[in-house]
């Protein structure tokens, strides 16, 4: 049988897939902005505090943060240019290392370049087909990804139901896999709400499973010295921490012990085969790292206004989740009634993104709404102003 490439219609999958989301109000495009500090930014010419960032300590414009990167700038060049088997591990990499691990109380800890990078490679690299990998139903897309790469079986629970995971895991054990792996977030991050850590860590014990902890959004805001909520714990193989969001860099490391950070040295794709983060990036973790333990005075602000936003959103009649994060969503549930809501908001001087499926399951859509200790009260006042003005209208 001969089998003709239709040359004038290969890309027909592409264009019924970006009509099918235009049709469904999920088609998606890149909006420019500039920062013009921790709070606010321009968009086509207008200023808007910018409620969709997470920055939550407004970390990425602190000035001893950007002087530090500018001098490890200056002394080792723009990039590091190999890989870290190679060439690219340089002292400023080990130096960062080893005081992520400190800090976390852990044995060892080892950069990554993104989560995303993190969580597709690592995943595969601790489980195979003969795994079972057990998550969280609402788990970040990367984790997704990584599972599915590794090919091992898998099943997820239902969100932040430890129960649910205790049913699947007294089936599991007497099923023969080689290994079993839990795998879950400690902040949702598009929920807001925590995972119970040290209820994951007794059931891996009781298990005797893997366990791993994406904390990205733990990090620098939650937790002993503001370093998450696996820092200081102990049962858990390997935590994730990103420097995306509180740290206002960018990047990831995991903290484990020295034999897992040896093995994924020697083993994991997505750290062996790519190159190391440059120096500026390094210097600006390392400096932001430095300061997070200091910062009691933000957080506590930023909890106090977490708790109001969600105390006055709640009063309005909206649906929000009880996060005690700063990402508190409000769920709207169609599509095109958040867009709505977003280009509302964005009139009247809100950037509040919506966000809609596939991120979110279907009938889920929601502004998402991240705060910043960088936020001044009019700023979160304003916001509820207009949130009431709209729900009432």
């Amino acid at each position: 049988m001969n089998f003709e490439l239709n040359h004038s219609n290969k890309l027909e999958f592409i264009e019924r897939e970006l009509q099918e989301r235009e049709n469904n109000n999920n088609f998606r495009q890149l909006n420019s902005i500039y920062p013009k500090d921790a709070v606010t930014v321009v968009k086509n010419g207008k200023t808007l505090i910018n409620f969709s960032s997470n920055d939550y300590l407004g970390l990425s414009k602190n000035p001893k943060i950007i002087a530090a990167s500018q001098d490890y700038l200056n002394q080792y060049g723009n990039g590091s240019t190999a890989s870290r088997l190679v060439a690219g591990t340089y002292d400023i990499h080990e130096k960062l290392e080893k005081k992520l691990a400190k800090l976390c109380n852990k044995e060892s800890a080892l950069l990554f370049n993104t989560g995303f990078q993190a969580n597709t490679t690592i995943i595969p690299t601790l489980v195979d087909h003969k795994s079972l990998v057990l998550c969280d139903r609402l788990v970040h897309n990367s984790i997704l990804q990584g599972i599915l790469l590794s090919k091992a079986q898998w099943k997820r629970y239902q969100h932040n139901d430890l129960s649910h995971l205790d049913r699947l895991l007294k089936k599991a054990i007497l099923q023969g896999y080689n290994r079993i792996l839990i795998v879950t977030e400690t902040v949702f991050s598009m929920e807001g709400d925590r995972s119970d850590v040290d209820a994951l860590i007794q059931l891996s014990q009781q298990y005797n499973t893997l366990l791993y902890l994406d904390d990205a959004h733990a990090l620098g805001i939650m937790g002993e010295n503001g370093m998450g909520l696996t820092a200081n714990k102990l049962g858990i193989d390997i935590s994730l921490g990103t420097f995306g969001k509180a740290i206002g860099s960018f990047g990831a490391f995991i903290a484990t012990s020295k034999l897992i950070r040896d093995y994924l040295i020697n083993c994991c794709p997505g750290f062996i085969y790519t190159t190391a983060l440059p120096p500026a990036v390094i210097a600006s973790i390392e400096a932001a790292v430095d300061m997070i333990p200091s910062l009691d005075q933000q957080r506590n602000y930023l909890l106090h206004q977490i708790d109001y936003v969600q105390k006055k959103l709640k009063n309005l009649g909206y649906q929000v989740f009880g996060s005690h994060s700063p990402i508190i969503p409000i769920i709207i549930g169609d599509e095109k009634k958040t867009l709505n809501l977003s280009e509302y908001l964005e009139n009247h001087g809100i950037l509040a993104t919506a966000i809609r499926p596939p991120t979110v399951p279907k009938n889920t859509s929601r502004i998402r709404l991240v705060l910043s200790s960088q936020h001044q009260p009019e700023h979160i006042d304003y916001l509820v102003s207009l949130l009431r003005n709209y729900h009432e209208n």
